[in-house]
């Protein structure tokens, strides 16, 4: 059996029973003397989970005890004190806020495995928690298959330098999540990130958007605009979907990127500009320039530094990641309800193509959430076939029941213990 690590906070000796139970059964006991520094013993990194002992021949004083156990409050920490001190006060006080379990004297052997397994299963909840937030507080990019590993990678080295970035990639693999990922790892992560959709904006108003114009260049000028690229000067700027940017404009942006100059619709001035550009597309660019929809000179330009977004059927190993964070940015109230999804709903998930890729999951999933009447989402909330959603329900119904049954009847057996 590998050897597991458990913190453990005593005065004088440990338990012998405790001792040899741990021993027996694969732990390794890592001492954490109440007279000493916690924080300087380096075995502590390995652990796993924390046991305390309170309120025994060999306690010692609860206030050292709890100092320590609060410098190590990201283990999950088990209690042991006498059965006779059970309802003291302070003893009953530290264990509702420190510890997930308790353990009275004499120690039976199932009763501490039962209270070991059981916190070790806590802390490592605890640990998959705080590892999903960490991510997603520090990246925007869920996922540990190894396309996306190499993905993050790419995106710090880019993100290091000025240079124009092109992102392919298909529809839904989220280009400009990536974009957004990259301007916030930069320098310029503190000025402005302008988002221009070459999709949406016509031919007849994009110089004036992309630009800006002086006031009464036109009729409808009635004042001094400034253009996007000039909104985001010292920033970045997201050409989103450039391969959908008329033949036309191709020309204004090729002499923008060469010169970071920006002349007002009805100015004569020449305005200095500096911004970092990033491009996406999901039209083959080299296709487009071979077919003249595309300028081979401006494709050359914004092609200096290029990553791909890879598709979700390149890493569906990350689908049952990117459901829990969609479950807990979009649960809302329900989020205590909602307990997963159907073992059909997941099978469904991982052979779907996902034309849609990551866009379409997260869309499916808003919906399920939405429609969902139980506790798990089904395959049909998720807008997929589900022949066998109403057998897999049926069937955990069975379990879950057959198992409060066997816990009830073994709460009575043990006199509620």
């Amino acid at each position: 059996m590998s050897e597991r690590r458990v913190a453990c906070v005593y005065a004088g000796r440990l338990d012998g029973a405790l001792s040899r139970i741990l021993l027996e059964n694969g732990w390794q006991a890592v001492p954490c003397d109440v007279l000493s520094s916690a924080n300087h013993l380096p075995a502590l990194a390995e652990c796993q989970m924390g046991i305390v002992v309170l309120g025994t021949r060999e306690g010692g004083p609860l206030e050292r005890k709890q100092s320590i156990v609060e410098r190590l409050g990201h283990l999950t920490w088990l209690a042991i004190l006498d059965r006779a001190l059970v309802n003291e006060q302070g003893l009953r006080e530290f264990i509702a806020a420190h510890c997930v379990d308790y353990l009275t004297t004499p120690l039976e052997r199932e009763r501490v495995l039962f209270s070991l397994g059981h916190a070790a299963g806590m802390a490592a909840l605890a640990r998959q928690h705080s590892s999903r937030r960490a991510a997603s507080e520090s990246s925007r990019l869920v996922g540990h298959a190894p396309v996306m590993q190499a993905l993050r990678r790419d995106v710090h080295k880019v993100a290091a330098v000025d240079a124009p970035v092109l992102i392919t990639g298909e529809s839904g693999t989220g280009k400009g999540l990536l974009a957004r990922e990259i301007h916030e790892l930069s320098g310029r992560r503190e000025q402005p990130f302008v988002e221009i959709s070459c999709v949406s904006l016509p031919p007849s108003l994009i110089h004036g958007e992309l630009f800006g114009f002086e006031r009464n260049a036109f009729t409808e000028a009635r004042r001094q605009k400034a253009g996007f690229f000039e909104a985001a000067d010292r920033g970045t700027v997201l050409l989103d979907e450039i391969g959908d940017l008329h033949l036309d404009l191709q020309a204004l942006l090729l002499r923008f990127l060469e010169e970071q100059t920006v002349q007002r619709v009805g100015g004569r001035e020449r305005v200095q500009i500096d911004v970092r550009v990033i491009a996406t597309t999901k039209v083959d660019l080299e296709a487009a320039v071979r077919d003249g929809r595309f300028r081979e000179d401006l494709y050359y330009r914004l092609n200096v530094l290029r990553i791909r977004t890879p598709p979700l059927r390149e890493h569906r190993e990350d689908i049952e990641t990117l459901l829990g964070t969609f479950l807990e940015r979009f649960a809302g109230d329900r989020r205590a309800r909602l307990m997963g999804f159907t073992r059909p709903a997941l099978s469904a998930m991982q052979t779907h193509e996902w034309p849609g890729n990551v866009r379409e999951l997260l869309n499916r999933v808003r919906r399920a959430i939405v429609m969902c009447e139980g506790y798990l989402i089904t395959a049909c909330d998720l807008s997929f076939d589900a022949a066998d959603d109403s057998l897999d329900l049926n069937l955990e119904v069975a379990r879950a029941a057959a198992e409060r049954r066997t816990l009830v009847a073994a709460l009575q057996r043990t006199a509620w213990s």
